[in-house]
């Protein structure tokens, strides 16, 4: 009986996370209400405060209700461990270490200093000072769950929260053993078993670092050989459930095992494919996490409260938001940066949630004070998405409608720079002429043992799969100087060039193609240059042919590009177009045939 009921407690559960994914938080979005919000007011609605609080009148209930919120905590938990996986798969070692003057600097001063300041107004209003210490260091932690999917992790006010929060993230397990230390009960014993922790679990990173690098490439290109979408999704699960599971093992936090298997694997060709494979799995079981801190506020206690409440989660809002902006200013980020950044970052972290629960067990707080921060924190996790929205609206006010798109203390990596799909005989001959030339691209390519021989090479090419929306959006495709399509495969190659067109009008799309009928087809498509292979390979010969009878260069050149001309004004023709497509000005438009050989 014990299992029926499980299960149907499994099935009712699934029914309503699934049921507010598909159906209300679509409704927010029509309204243009953030996601992130809708969740958490679907646990609240939905929650044991909720719905749940009238099963017992209306049995009915039960099925559009989450009584036991300890049933989907371990879902809420992987939602996390995803999230640093991806943005482990951002970063990379290289990018990391180019960021250690934010993340050891900015990070650590911008974690002491309002962990300090809150500690210090918690102490005169009364709280012993191991428990101030506790309450500040919880409430000085932000929202990585939250933060780097408003903010992303390539604008400038991305970048900056991401190095304070990866410091945040790295400092998360001193924290929780040094308020263990403090317990009344672990005095003669905390210390000891904090820095056994910390040997074994930098002894198990090593290892893990050392088996990674050399292990990860082969995983992944069997995985990408089969061409099988379910089993390079296995293997990035398997990787970041047993890198999770090492680190737990030794006492450290699992966060920092999928954070450090997202940088092991952000260090092959195969990051791309995997981020992108791993995303709707990673945005699912976080909306399952908003749910759950949904579920954890009760209004009645917020009614009761609501002087305090308002007024704690105004002062840790302000005091961070302050010292987060003066840091940003005095290390010479701009005024709108520091400015949004400091109001992004304003609010308490599910972090948080953890250690008022280390610091609740350690006896440093009352369980009373342990449950109205967490309210606190539940709070100010739901109005960290109009913080954002403030923040952005301010720094535009300040720095006018620039703001945040540069900034002197973070340099801007998306530099323009030409987009090829397809890296082999074709895309590889176009990519060397474009090095030759001073031209910065990246290209992308399905097949594993092209990308390693031009990785190997030096050319900067991911692999992936282009028929994949969520792969091609993340090259920046927007910020693109021109789109070099290379692929054989006539029905892919139209697809994808029908669909870019129509999200980018103005992109200059170059593209290979079989033969005429095929080149105009694609200038249906949209095509800014469609480049026939047979047609090319006579023009060639041509040329060959001319040059070998004793014809001067010059002319047959000329009259190369005359004919070539002519058959394109052909092909326009017999695919029923009246103008020629218009390309967005940049030297790429001017750019010659494809190379064919």
């Amino acid at each position: 009986m014990a299992e029926e009921f499980t299960a149907t407690t499994a099935l009712s559960d699934a029914l309503v996370i699934l049921g507010a994914a598909g159906i209300v938080i679509p409704a927010f979005a029509r309204f243009r209400i953030t996601p992130v919000i809708g969740f958490i007011l679907v646990g609240l609605l939905v929650g044991p405060f909720g719905l749940g609080s009238m099963v017992d009148r209306y049995p009915w209930l039960y099925y559009l209700s989450i009584t036991e919120p300890e049933g989907i905590k371990p879902f809420a938990e992987f939602g996390i461990i995803l999230l640093l996986f991806s943005i482990g798969l951002e970063l990379s070692f290289n990018r990391l270490w180019s960021m250690r003057r934010l993340v050891f600097g900015l990070g650590a001063m911008e974690l002491l200093i309002s962990a300090a300041l809150l500690a210090f107004i918690l102490m005169v209003m009364g709280q012993y000072w191991s428990g101030a210490m506790g309450l500040g260091l919880a409430l000085a932690l932000s929202s990585t769950a939250l933060v780097l999917p408003i903010a992303g992790t390539q604008t400038p006010v991305g970048r900056a929260a991401l190095a304070m929060l990866l410091f945040e993230d790295i400092a998360l397990v001193p924290i929780i053993f040094m308020l263990g230390a403090m317990a009344p009960y672990a005095a003669n014993g905390g210390w000891e078993q904090m820095l056994t922790t910390l040997w074994t679990g930098a002894l198990t990173i090593g290892i893990m670092l050392i088996v990674g690098r050399y292990a990860l490439p082969g995983l992944f290109a069997q995985a990408a050989r089969t061409k099988s979408p379910e089993l390079f999704l296995a293997a990035s699960l398997l990787v970041v459930i047993a890198a999770a599971l090492a680190t737990a093992a030794v006492g450290l936090s699992p966060i920092m095992g999928a954070l450090l298997a997202g940088l092991l694997i952000a260090e092959t060709e195969y990051h791309s494919e995997v981020e992108s494979i791993t995303e709707p799995f990673k945005g699912l079981a976080l909306g399952v996490f908003l749910i759950t801190v949904g579920m954890s506020i009760d209004v009645s206690v917020i009614i009761s409260n609501i002087g305090p409440l308002v007024l704690a989660v105004a002062g840790v809002v302000l005091i961070k938001a302050l010292v987060t902006g003066t840091l940003l200013r005095l290390m010479g980020a701009a005024r709108g940066t520091a400015t949004e950044t400091g109001l992004l970052m304003a609010s308490p972290s599910e972090t948080t949630l953890i250690v008022l629960a280390a610091a609740a067990q350690a006896q440093l707080i009352q369980p009373a004070t342990a449950q109205f921060w967490q309210i606190v924190t539940a709070i100010g996790l739901t109005i960290t998405p109009l913080l954002a929205l403030l923040g952005n609206r301010v720094a535009r006010r300040v720095e006018g409608p620039d703001a945040g798109r540069s900034d002197p203390l973070i340099e801007d990596e998306a530099a323009e720079r030409a987009v090829i799909f397809g890296f082999g005989r074709v895309g590889r001959l176009v990519g060397e002429m474009l090095t030759a030339h001073g031209q910065r691209f990246i290209a992308i390519e399905a097949n594993p043992t092209l990308v390693s021989e031009a990785r190997a090479a030096g050319f900067p090419v991911l692999f992936g799969n282009v028929a994949n929306a969520t792969t091609t959006d993340r090259l920046q495709i927007e910020k693109a100087q021109a789109l070099i399509v290379t692929m054989d495969e006539p029905v892919l190659v139209s697809r994808i060039v029908r669909k870019l067109r129509g999200t980018y009008p103005d992109l200059p799309i170059i593209v290979r193609a079989r033969d005429t009928d095929h080149a105009a087809e694609l200038y249906r498509a949209g095509a800014s240059h469609a480049v026939p292979e047979t047609l090319e390979s006579s023009l060639q010969l041509s040329e060959a042919v001319l040059v070998d009878l004793g014809f001067a260069m010059g002319p047959v050149i000329a009259s190369i590009h005359e004919k070539r001309d002519e058959f394109r004004e052909e092909i326009m023709v017999s695919g029923k177009l009246d103008h020629k497509p218009q390309l967005r000005s940049s030297r790429l438009s001017q750019t010659g045939p494809l190379p064919t050989s």
